[in-house]
C-alpha cells in the first residue's frame, strides 16, 4: 500500500496526462479545421498516449492496493494562431508535466517509496523524449514553417507517425 500523500499526487498526475489528451484532442481538432491533417495525426496520437500515461498510473494505484480519484477535466486554453505557436506551447505544457513528474518522484524520495520511485523513472525518461520529440517539430517550423511548400511537407511528415502502445 502507498502512502496517502503517494495516493493523492499520483491521483493528481491521472488527471494531469488525461487532460493532456483532452488538450492534445482538441489541437487535433484545431489543425482538421484548417486542413493540416499531418499535425492533426501527431495531436490525435500524443493524444493517445497521454490516456496510455493516465491508464499505466491508474492502474499502478489499484495494484499497490489503494484508490482512485479522479478529478474533473478541465477545458483546455491554447492559442490556436499557427502551427508554430501551437507547438510551442505544446512545448510549455510539456515542461509542466515533466515538472509534475519529478514533484512526483521528489515526493517517492521523501517517503521512502522506492517502488514508485522506480515505477516514475519511466515516466522521467518518456517526457524527455516527449520534449525532445516536440523541439525539433518546433526547430523545423523555425526554419522552414513560413514557407507554404516546407510547411506541407512538415505536414506530410506528420501525417506518418503511427500510435504505438507504449512499452512500460
Amino acid at each position: 500500500m502507498i502512502s496517502d500523500k503517494i495516493r493523492d499526487i499520483l491521483n493528481e498526475q491521472i488527471n494531469k496526462e488525461f487532460y493532456s489528451a483532452y488538450l492534445y484532442l482538441s489541437m487535433s481538432a484545431y489543425f482538421s479545421e484548417i486542413g493540416m491533417y499531418g499535425f492533426s495525426n501527431w495531436t490525435k496520437v500524443q493524444s493517445k498516449e497521454e490516456i496510455d500515461h493516465g491508464m499505466i498510473l491508474f492502474e499502478y494505484v489499484l495494484g499497490r492496493n489503494s484508490q482512485i480519484h479522479l478529478g474533473q477535466i478541465s477545458t483546455p486554453n491554447f492559442d490556436m494562431n499557427s502551427p508554430l505557436e501551437v507547438f510551442e506551447q505544446i512545448y510549455q505544457h510539456e515542461r509542466s508535466i515533466t515538472s509534475a513528474i519529478d514533484a512526483v518522484a521528489n515526493m517517492t524520495e521523501g517517503e521512502c517509496d522506492l517502488a514508485t520511485r522506480n515505477f516514475i523513472d519511466w515516466y522521467l525518461n518518456e517526457q524527455i523524449e516527449e520534449e525532445a520529440a516536440v523541439l525539433r517539430i518546433i526547430s523545423k517550423l523555425k526554419t522552414f514553417g513560413s514557407e507554404k511548400s516546407a510547411l506541407y511537407l512538415i505536414d506530410k511528415e506528420l501525417s506518418q507517425r503511427e500510435y504505438e502502445s507504449p512499452s512500460y
